[in-house]
């Protein structure tokens, strides 16, 4: 007879929440209806609504099945040298002079999470600072990860409900009034979950603002290339930092540009002030990854290094990158136009505004709940939409759903 569970040692455990992004396609999964929709999940789908495993992948994995001479050998600590040397180069630009003057320090993470983690943990260990302040939203992993490796995390303001749009004066206030030397979470480009970007010239003043007050940037780059469809534009608000000679740490992630989501490929990049820094601070990262995992797969990183070589699948890549990135504009505009045509109360405008995979839509809780209830669409309860969940056949199904919530839920 099996034993109560009073006797275990773990019977004062309690049961944690569902994380609420995942927690919505637990919910998803258990609805019977068969027009239901799931725009909960960060991750794309094709136009008939299935996951896409890009050809240039298959193509550059088939390669390295073939190829008996491969070993399942243990990487090193850092990772595929040529996959941290070829990341560095996608984000920082091929001819970065903090590449040729070997300040940069390339290591090899378990995609955007483990990068943000092993930046967090090398900060809380060695950096004198131990303030990390994150827009407001943001991505709802991100306070976890940071305060687990025991940074203190804080918040500045970014999103202005009114406009649905940048609250660009209240995040220069906060970071303006953030202590010297604080350290500063940026989203390069697709900011999650809104979808607002700072312009290019909002940047730059930003980046005035953070260098005169020695504030330590860390852009999490998530959707290079999958933003506008060009990787060094979405690149630029990295490579405005690394251009004025200052420092800052980058966590790289191929899970939405190159579909690597289950591989959990990425890098983390800390730029340095000098070649001789570069070398002490990796020797860190190393101790911080050897207790955490000791090494990273070897499978993943060979697939993004094979593509990232060669220019012919490189190309291909590319192509491939811009045609999610224009199908995602695409689902704005017809969203958009849905909406307009219903004649839906408000000013929907944000929605063709917005960049990237989310649309942060403004519907609150209640009306998300209605949606969810009646329509059986399924998002997080703040609003966010994965704009890649849908397809020209669900667009109207979206659109009445959210007419009727405004219409009927204040």
């Amino acid at each position: 007879m099996a034993s109560d569970h009073g006797d275990s040692v773990f019977a004062n455990v309690v049961r944690a929440p569902e994380d609420p992004i995942l927690g919505v396609t637990v919910a998803y999964n258990k609805d019977p209806s068969p027009k239901k929709l799931n725009l909960g999940v960060g991750a794309y789908r094709t136009e008939e609504g299935k996951p896409l495993v890009l050809n240039v992948v298959r193509r550059a994995e088939q390669m390295l099945v073939n190829d008996t001479s491969r070993v399942k050998e243990y990487l090193p600590i850092v990772g595929l040298a040529e996959f941290n040397k070829l990341s560095a180069k996608l984000i920082f630009g091929v001819d970065s002079p903090a590449i040729q003057e070997n300040r940069v320090t390339t290591v090899q993470c378990l995609s955007g999470t483990g990068s943000l983690r092993v930046g967090a943990e090398f900060l809380a260990r060695h950096y004198h600072e131990h303030t990390i302040y994150i827009p407001q939203p943001t991505w709802g992993n991100h306070p976890k990860v940071f305060t687990i490796a025991g940074l203190s995390v804080k918040t500045y303001r970014y999103y202005s409900p009114e406009t649905r749009g940048l609250d660009f004066q209240g995040l220069l206030d906060d970071l303006n009034a953030a202590p010297s030397g604080a350290i500063v979470l940026l989203h390069a480009c697709a900011h999650n979950p809104t979808g607002v970007d700072p312009t290019p010239e909002q940047w730059e003043q930003i980046r005035q603002l953070m260098r005169s007050k020695g504030l330590l940037p860390f852009f999490d780059s998530a959707y290079q290339g999958f933003a506008s469809g060009s990787l060094d534009e979405d690149a630029q608000s990295v490579r405005m930092f690394v251009s004025d000679g200052g420092e800052c740490l980058v966590a790289q992630s191929y899970a939405k540009n190159m579909g690597m989501y289950g591989e959990r490929v990425g890098a983390l990049s800390i730029v340095c002030k000098s070649a001789d820094v570069a070398v002490r601070v990796e020797s860190q990262l190393k101790l911080v990854i050897r207790s955490m995992y000791s090494n990273p797969p070897i499978h993943g990183a060979s697939i993004v290094a094979a593509i990232l070589k060669d220019s012919h699948m490189y190309h291909e890549w590319t192509v491939e990158l811009k045609a999610m990135a224009d199908r995602i504009i695409s689902m704005r505009q017809k969203l958009f136009d849905a909406l307009q045509a219903r004649g839906t109360p408000g000013d929907w405008s944000h929605i063709i505004k917005q960049i990237g995979m989310f649309t942060f839509t403004g519907l609150n809780a209640q009306q998300v709940a209605f949606m969810t209830k009646e329509y059986h669409i399924y998002m997080t309860s703040d609003g966010r939409i994965s704009m890649a969940g849908l397809s020209s056949q669900t667009v109207s199904l979206l659109a009445d759903a959210i007419h009727a919530a405004v219409s009927a839920v204040v």
